[in-house]
């Protein structure tokens, strides 16, 4: 059975050793993690003030999503798995909580700024691509995918 439990602030650290774990599975090289180190950090106030949520194993969290509040409209901002906890079903689990919680504070759905690696994942789960926003890390320049899912 999947646990899906609030996030607390002493969580802070765990979520962002998920984050960063995960997000080193696509490769990226180790300049460009450090570059995005304030996006992956997750602090105590952010859960404190954003609906967080972790799936677990046993007493460890092993990923965990985010969904913020903008004016009228909801964002996905997290959803990261453990490498180790990958290929599970626990990001859909997190995905489909995720819904489920946007629907309880009154939302139709909500909008995800994604990692290109990850856009599949979203399609797959029901979301749409509406359209992108450029990027640059180190240099790089990226096309980061906006999608939606449900009504926003």
């Amino acid at each position: 059975m999947i646990e899906i439990v609030r996030a607390k602030p002493a969580d802070a650290e765990a979520l962002s050793a998920i984050a960063f774990s995960a997000k080193r599975v696509w490769g990226y090289p180790e300049a460009w993690i450090d570059a995005w180190c304030h996006v992956l950090t997750i602090t105590p106030e952010f859960i404190a003030n954003e609906e967080t949520f972790c799936v677990m194993e046993g007493e460890t969290a092993v990923g965990f999503y985010a969904l913020i509040r903008e004016h009228e409209r909801l964002r996905l901002e997290h959803l990261w798995v453990l490498p180790r906890a990958m290929q599970r079903g626990l990001g859909r689990a997190l995905f489909e909580h995720a819904v489920a919680r946007a629907r309880a504070l009154g939302f139709g759905g909500f909008e995800i700024e994604g990692d290109p690696n990850a856009e599949p994942f979203y399609l797959r789960m029901g979301a749409r691509r509406v359209g992108s926003v450029l990027s640059e890390v180190c240099g790089e320049r990226r096309e980061l995918p906006t999608l939606r899912f449900g009504s926003v």
